[in-house]
């Protein structure tokens, strides 16, 4: 996978220049002050003071998920004053709070997690930042705010949001346009915010018709015969949206399959694979709604600006934000270019 992080900017595709001026953070800062302030350095890539991050980060079982660790690697790798201390990536919540209380007794400069399960880390956190040692939250985040010093993650509504309004502008002037949508696993929160904002984006086009929606488990196989559910219960359809470019190469080989090409397809997360069907632009692939993994080179920023105690530049606040929630872009033939190297997978 080629580097997905500009050096170049602070947070990826946040769009926060790592060159701006950055300046001293202060609140929710954890009890023992370990990240104290540098008096309005600038955190740049040039060496500032040296900074351990721990990173628990998950078992890369998933292409997404495995960008994530890339990402993280290859951002603190850029950094001479950063060593990264890494733990076996893990689905197991137990596993997962055990390398985390490792990393805590180790003492860390700052944490990096992206938990198994975002409730069951919580309490793990909380000592973390109890014990001086602040945390960025990636992702899946905790319970309590007071768990981490900073969220950082995807917008999984804005997804769903951005999908809709990219397959409501291209199929506006049809009448009676018909769309079916593959969703992720179902029990999931993030499922049930991509499929609202969906929804939500739906309403504004009157003529179009949700007449569809199954749901798959972010594998290949499963893609695949979902897919081919929704085709055989559908005669005609107008554009079909898939939350996972994962399961999406699932979903291509059913739509192959059935010798389908009437209708256009919107992807979901952003893998390297979509990326490039929608730059050849010789199939029903025409776009990918991103997920970006690059918020995990945007947490490994973070993190070293807590430890050196700075703040973000291009801000009017001294402090580092509470939250970051990054875009979802729609990645299209016109600004794929923009694009492909964030493609993972």
């Amino acid at each position: 996978m080629p580097h997905t992080s500009r050096r170049g900017l602070l947070f990826g595709t946040a769009a926060v220049s790592a060159g701006a001026l950055l300046t001293a953070c202060t609140s929710n800062e954890p009890k023992a002050g370990n990240a104290a302030r540098s008096g309005g350095a600038a955190a740049d890539a040039r060496p500032g003071k040296h900074v351990t991050i721990g990173f628990a980060g998950p078992q890369a079982d998933h292409g997404w998920l495995n960008a994530i660790n890339e990402n993280a690697t290859a951002r603190a790798a850029t950094y001479s004053d950063v060593t990264l201390e890494t733990t076996e990536g893990s689905n197991d919540t137990a596993a997962q709070i055990g390398q985390v209380k490792t990393l805590i007794n180790k003492k860390v400069d700052v944490l990096v997690v992206l938990p198994a399960d975002g409730k069951a880390l919580t309490q793990v956190g909380l000592e973390a930042m109890r014990a001086g040692i602040p945390v960025v939250n990636l992702d899946r985040i905790f319970a309590s705010p007071q768990a981490y010093r900073c969220w950082v993650g995807g917008d999984n509504y804005g997804m769903g949001l951005n999908a809709g309004t990219y397959i409501g502008e291209r199929l506006k002037d049809k009448a009676d346009a018909k769309v079916v949508e593959l969703a992720g696993i179902d029990n999931l929160e993030l499922t049930k915010r991509r499929s609202q904002g969906f929804a939500d984006a739906l309403k504004n086009y009157p003529n179009i018709e949700l007449v569809g929606r199954q749901a798959a488990e972010f594998t290949v196989e499963s893609g695949q015969a979902k897919t081919a559910q929704l085709l055989q219960a559908q005669k005609r359809i107008d554009a079909l949206w898939n939350h996972d470019d994962d399961q999406g190469v699932g979903a291509l080989r059913a739509i192959q399959q059935a010798g389908r090409d009437e209708f256009l397809m919107v992807g979901g997360a952003g893998s390297r694979a979509a990326m490039d069907a929608i730059k050849a632009d010789d199939g029903v692939l025409k776009a990918t709604v991103l997920y970006p993994p690059t918020m995990a080179a945007s947490a490994i920023d973070l993190a070293r600006a807590l430890a050196q105690g700075k703040g973000v530049g291009g801000l009017a606040e001294l402090e580092i934000p509470s939250s970051l929630t990054l875009y979802s872009a729609v990645v299209t033939k016109e600004n794929v270019d923009q694009y492909l190297a964030t493609g993972f997978g």
